[in-house]
């Protein structure tokens, strides 16, 4: 959520800070600003809205200066108003914040009682306020940064730039996530420097990138760059090389970055096959060899969102092919209860970005008290991947669009490779099925390939459900948490009421809420569940429903291609998304920006 940019530069950054910002915006804003340093002053611009508002506003008014912060907001403490946006200025700091400052209401009150009143209804403000009131108490800036991080309580990233400081930013991190680029250094050892919220904002200046840790903060001079922990110690961060093919994030000839991302999975499938399996020998490549299933007692997946239903989906696989206990949860939920460990627990976290803020603070909190924590998640150097003991990097590439595509089926094969790697360390998965398992993964880019070539068909389905207000899904086995994941596709970029229910709950309670012409999706079982899942489908229709069935079966309303079961459920994921991306295109709402929602989750 939010996004924040900043450069110490050697030209003109008002610009170069709103290009950066653009692409932050698949995070989630609903306003933003720039604060850029003009000699000894600070000028700021804000606008409500898309960034087009606040280009808009520039186009006519752009201030001038080499050193400059930029942030996209989220609406938190206070509705998405100008006076609101960040940055904010408070006397001699000019301050951009993402996270939530969770004793800012005390910390307001105390600056009421110094008689300092603000403008605005945010956390950020207060922070801004506070680091203002500490400059005119403290020896350095220095002193007064620390002195203020030692009164905030909650998740922070800050970039400051400060009146009368024309070449400096400070920045730090506790919570949310941070990055510091470097650019080239001249001759007499200056350089540009530059801040961003992850390292897709600083692709475009540098790949030569350091992540801060929690409770870093630095000193960004522009001959040097000066790192501090927690506790004020000097100290040194990795400078990694970022591959800039990493960053590729244009559209082409897509109209949405979520359809661009649907039609790049046969791609981004097999480039993560390719890491996976050894195709011509039907056999897993070597992977995750410091961490044995065998001495596992559970499995414990930890995701929220889309990726708690591909943990929910993937679930059944684990516990069928390695014949061990599988523990789903909800990492807001996970975090905040009384587990009882046995310290042989295997946890997974899996999450796109790898800085989704509760899953990160569940896998935190599990340190040195469970056997092994992997990481799934599509970015390495994210912060979930650095405090993992192993990680599956499941190669989807950028993905733009809130609503999660590549990204989850990415996710569900990874996981799938997880079975069956603990199968085969468990000693219950043979040889033989284990090849005829890789051999049916193999097939799934081309089956998605094929999917999609079904999307005119979807197209037309989706302009007969557009007008609806409820939609309802059924599934049985993996197709439940498939139903799960297809109804909150519906829901977050159509906007349509959408629910999903396992087929065989029915009967208790959810087919009260089918009346004429209610859209009921169902996704058909290949196999032995088949017959009770046609029978869940009579019951809808004897009442009314606007019945859809999506399967192989010559009578269903989409016909799939007829596979295995694994690659049925990389289908009907593609199915799904389609669906609810041309429900979302014949309504006319944000697709790849949807209200109230953002990418990354990065506070609590």
């Amino acid at each position: 959520m939010c996004g924040i940019v900043g450069i110490l530069g050697r030209s003109d950054v008002a610009e170069r800070l709103v290009n950066g910002l653009k692409r932050l915006e698949y995070r989630g804003y609903d306003s933003a600003g720039i604060a850029v340093v003009n000699g000894k002053s600070v000028d700021v611009r804000r606008a409500v809205g898309k960034l087009d508002n606040l280009t808009s506003a520039l186009a006519t008014d752009a201030p001038e200066g080499w050193v400059g912060i930029g942030h996209t907001r989220w609406a938190t403490h206070g509705a998405a108003t100008q006076t609101n946006a960040h940055p904010h200025k408070v006397g001699l700091v000019t301050l951009v914040h993402n996270g939530i400052i969770e004793n800012h209401a005390d910390l307001r009150s105390e600056l009421e009682t110094l008689g300092v009143h603000l403008s605005s209804e945010t956390d950020t403000e207060v922070a801004a306020a506070w680091l203002n009131h500490l400059l005119g108490r403290s020896k350095t800036l220095d002193d007064a940064f620390q002195k203020l991080l030692d009164k905030l309580v909650g998740s922070y990233a800050l970039a400051v730039v400060f009146e009368g400081y024309p070449e400096l930013i400070f920045v730090a991190r506790q919570g949310s996530p941070l990055a510091i680029g470097y650019g080239q250094p001249d001759a007499d050892g200056s350089m540009e420097v530059f801040v961003g919220s992850d390292a897709l904002a600083l692709a475009p200046f540098t790949d030569q990138v350091s992540y801060l840790e929690d409770g870093d903060w630095a000193a960004i001079h522009s001959d040097r760059v000066e790192i501090f922990n927690r506790n004020g110690a000097k100290i040194a961060r990795d400078v990694l090389t970022i591959a800039a093919q990493d960053f590729v994030v244009d559209k082409g000839p897509w109209p949405h970055y979520m359809r661009k991302e649907i039609e790049e999975q046969p791609d981004s499938l097999s480039r993560l096959l390719g890491t996976l399996v050894d195709s011509g020998a039907a056999n897993l490549k070597p992977c995750l060899e410091g961490i044995d299933f065998a001495k596992a007692d559970r499995i414990v997946l930890l995701a929220c969102g889309t990726a708690h239903y591909a943990c929910h989906l993937a679930s059944y696989w684990i516990e069928d092919i390695a014949r061990i206990p599988v523990e789903i949860d909800l990492a807001s939920e996970y975090r905040y209860r009384n587990r009882p460990l046995t310290g042989r627990e295997i946890v997974i976290a899996v999450s796109q970005s790898g800085e989704t803020a509760d899953t990160l603070s569940a896998l935190t909190a599990l340190a040195d008290q469970v056997a092994a924590r992997l990481a799934v998640v599509n970015v390495p150097t994210s912060s979930i991947a650095r405090v993992s003991d192993a990680i599956l990097n499941i190669q989807a590439g950028p993905e733009i669009g809130v609503a999660s595509t590549k990204a989850f089926t990415g996710q569900l094969m990874a996981l799938m490779a997880l079975a069956l790697k603990a199968g085969r360390d468990r000693g219950v998965l043979s040889e033989d099925r284990l090849g005829a398992l890789v051999t049916e993964l193999t097939s799934v880019p081309r089956i998605v390939g094929d999917t999609l070539r079904l999307a005119p068909e979807i197209d037309a389905l989706a302009r007969r459900l557009a007008p609806a207000s409820d939609i309802y899904f059924l599934g049985r086995d993996v197709n439940y948490p498939l139903a799960l994941e297809a109804a909150l596709k519906m829901k977050e970029i159509s906007y349509i009421h959408a629910e999903a229910y396992a087929a065989g709950e029915l009967k208790h309670g959810p087919i009260a809420l089918v009346e004429d012409g209610t859209p009921v999706i169902i996704f058909e079982n290949p196999g032995e569940l088949n017959e009770k899942t046609a029978s869940n489908a009579a019951e809808v229709a004897a009442r009314g429903a606007d019945l859809v069935t999506i399967g192989p079966s010559k009578n269903c309303a989409l016909r799939t291609t007829a596979v295995g079961p694994i690659a049925t459920t990389f289908s009907y994921a593609v199915v799904a998304q389609l669906l609810a991306y041309f429900v979302a295109v014949a309504k006319g709402t944000d697709v790849d920006q949807p209200r109230n929602l953002a990418k990354s989750v990065t506070v609590e």
